[in-house]
């Protein structure tokens, strides 16, 4: 046992504290609205004090200490002994930031030290100086001096559970030279017969063999002290063990008990993750939900059926995947031009072989939104009480699944939107009063899956955009001239805001107003390749729609040719492709135009867009044309060729090449040659 064997848990670790935080998170919130929900209070409780024995099990000492003033105020809480204030919660949220702000500094320098928790610790023990008094220090001393405040509650909640606590102090041979191997042994022996609670000295001290001969383990179990002393005994090098249990009273235990049961509060068994031995077996400082010990087997069961994977990984697997799709594509060309019919069979096994292996991957890399969905609660809750709003935030769908890289990426933008709502969108509670609305406003989010692509809705019941307002700041600001202004309809004036820098705030804020929101949002999601829009109603409210791919790897695509060059189209912007005769097309503001089924369809012809010269012979009678659609807008491209669908893996340009509007990126086609992906919002915007 090394000083690497803690760092190996540390990406567990980053994992586990990222959920405990979430989860204390949506905890708190709960508490605010609903301060006597014992269930929400008992499982608050039990979060801080896994958090809290998983960071001292990692040595991460200003976390653990503020973890445990956090426990012990929700300690009190639970037993009834205090009630939290609205300056509590604020103080439990502060903590919780706080708590995140050193699991970003672990993951960046492997530390907390850099962030202060003195004076937030200080404030959490004064909140609660008025709370039930600790138990007595005669019966600490009784217990044992080692054991804290909280440990000895924990003997005393074993006992009434029917188990006994021990202290077995262990000492070894003077001329032992594997003191770390033989103090593991000691304490896997114990733990195979119970939970440990602790060690003195502590887990790093013995794996690193800072100790003398000697150390002490507690244990929770139900085995009696002879059975614990002969297993100790087996261990090699053990010169002598001593086992004494440590009990509490009996009306002590039936209060606790009582206790226990009515607020499920945590036992000793949920702290056996801090043992050595327990990092072993599960190679993962996480800290369980209290489970009895005839049901340990069934849980560890249920542990080992999922397994964390770097996302890394799983970018690696996903790229070979890509590479096995375009393989294929070439042999595929090859066995078609070379008319081997042969080959059929064992191509069309290797086609499906593949495409379960794509489709598998792709599951594999989806997280579902709630991924990013569980930040807004809290998002809400600060903002509203920020700019003095009434806001009741509800959300839809938060199971629907989309890939982890757009996962990630969605996140900020997603923000945006939403503190777009909030500040701009929900009236202030007087002025909804006046207007003749409920006082609490409501946003709403919601996602969906729709075909191949994930749909994402935020709606707010504010006072809506006002196109009036928005043409007048533009005016205002040299965005559009009095003529332009004059023949824009006001849905396209209040896309305007999407223009950078422009922002309808009166002020800058420390929520908006800096002309950095929508514009930016809708570039983030038009490069993903989704679609972005806007639809609002004077005093009823606004709709902010996303649609998103399922995944940004391999996706089917329409192959064009234009000219002498093919290209790909994604098929999730494709509506439909048609035949258009050349008497057909028509002039509308100068724009080539045709009917399509009743509505006029804007015609772009590709090879002027993208300067690629059309091959040479006569023109035709006809064009085929990719009717796509961007937003709320439908545009047909003219093209010289259309030659099928195919799943294609994009490819990024570079550094370099990769601000090109209108590109997307590139894939390899079957014959080995390069074809560039369009990107149908940036060339609609050329």
């Amino acid at each position: 046992m090394t000083n690497m064997d803690m760092s190996q848990y540390m990406g567990a670790f980053l994992d586990e504290a990222g959920d405990n935080l979430k989860h204390l998170d949506d905890l708190t919130l709960v508490i605010e609205k609903d301060p006597g929900n014992s269930e929400a209070i008992a499982e608050i409780f039990r979060s801080a004090h896994t958090l809290k024995g998983m960071s001292a099990t990692m040595g991460f000492d200003r976390m653990a200490s503020l973890t445990h003033a956090m426990e012990d105020m929700l300690d009190a809480v639970r037993k009834g002994e205090y009630s939290l204030s609205a300056g509590d919660i604020d103080l439990l949220f502060r903590s919780l930031d706080t708590l995140q702000s050193m699991v970003d500094a672990i993951r960046s320098v492997g530390s907390d030290a850099s962030v202060d928790t003195d004076a937030l610790v200080k404030s959490i023990r004064a909140a609660g100086v008025n709370r039930g008094a600790e138990p007595p220090a005669a019966e600490e001393k009784a217990l044992n001096d080692e054991l804290s405040g909280q440990e000895q509650k924990w003997v005393t909640e074993a006992a009434a559970m029917g188990f006994g606590v021990f202290e077995a102090s262990v000492t070894l041979s003077s001329d032992c030279l594997l003191k770390a191997a033989r103090a593991y042994m000691v304490v896997s022996r114990l733990d195979e017969m119970g939970d440990i609670i602790k060690t003195v000295p502590p887990v790093e001290a013995l794996e690193n063999e800072e100790f003398a001969h000697d150390f002490l383990v507690y244990v929770s179990t139900h085995h009696k002290a002879e059975a614990l002393k002969d297993a100790v005994n087996r261990v090699s090098e053990v010169a002598s063990v001593e086992i004494r249990e440590l009990s509490a009273s009996p009306a002590e235990a039936a209060s606790e008990e009582a206790v226990t049961v009515a607020a499920q509060g945590p036992t000793p068994q949920e702290v056996s993750a801090s043992s050595p031995v327990h990092e072993e077996k599960t190679a993962s400082p996480k800290m369980p939900a209290a489970t009895p010990p005839q049901r340990k087997t069934e849980a560890a069961k249920k542990q080992s059926q999922t397994v964390r994977v770097d996302i890394g990984r799983l970018d690696k697997l996903m790229n070979l995947v890509g590479e096995l799709v375009i393989g294929r594509a070439r042999i595929e060309r090859l066995v078609q031009e070379a008319h081997l019919r042969e080959f059929d069979d064992p191509l069309s096994q290797l086609g499906r072989i593949s495409g379960d292996i794509q489709e598998l991957v792709t599951k594999l890399r989806m997280v579902p939104v709630s991924f990013i969905f569980e930040r807004f609660p809290r998002l809400v809750r600060d903002l509203s009480k920020t700019l003095g709003k009434e806001i009741e935030l509800v959300m839809e769908g938060q199971e629907t699944e989309l890939d982890r890289t757009v996962i990630d990426e969605i996140g900020e933008p997603m923000v945006h939107i939403i503190r777009n709502s909030i500040d701009h969108g929900i009236e202030k509670t007087e002025d909804r009063k006046k207007a003749g609305k409920p006082s609490k406003g409501i946003i709403k989010i919601s996602a969906y899956q729709e075909g191949s692509g994930v749909i994402i809705e935020v709606t707010d019941d504010g006072k809506g955009i006002d196109a009036a307002k928005v043409r007048a700041k533009a005016l205002a600001n040299g965005v559009i001239t009095e003529e332009e202004s004059a023949a824009m309809s006001d849905e396209e004036v209040v896309h305007l805001i999407f223009l950078p820098g422009f922002s309808m705030a009166e002020k800058i804020t420390d929520v908006s107003g800096r002309g950095v929101g929508m514009d930016a949002v809708k570039t983030k999601v038009e490069s993903l390749g989704g679609q972005f829009d806007i639809s609002t109603e004077l005093g009823v409210g606004t709709r902010v729609f996303v649609r998103l791919p399922l995944t940004l790897a391999i996706v089917l695509a329409l192959l064009i040719k234009v000219g002498e060059e093919t290209y790909a189209l994604p098929l999730e912007n494709v509506e439909e492709t048609i035949l258009v005769k050349k008497e057909n097309v028509k002039t509308v503001h100068g724009t080539p135009a045709t009917l399509l089924r009743g509505e006029v369809l804007t015609l772009c012809d590709l090879s002027k867009m993208l300067h690629t010269p059309r091959a040479s012979g006569e023109e035709n009678d006809e064009y085929p044309v990719v009717v796509v659609k961007t937003g709320k807008t439908r545009v047909g491209f003219i093209v010289d060729e259309l030659i099928g669908q195919q799943d294609i893996v994009i490819k990024s340009l570079g550094r370099f090449l990769s601000k090109i509007k209108g590109i997307a990126g590139a894939t390899i086609l079957g014959d080995g040659n390069v074809a560039l992906i369009l990107d149908v919002a940036g060339l609609h915007g050329r």
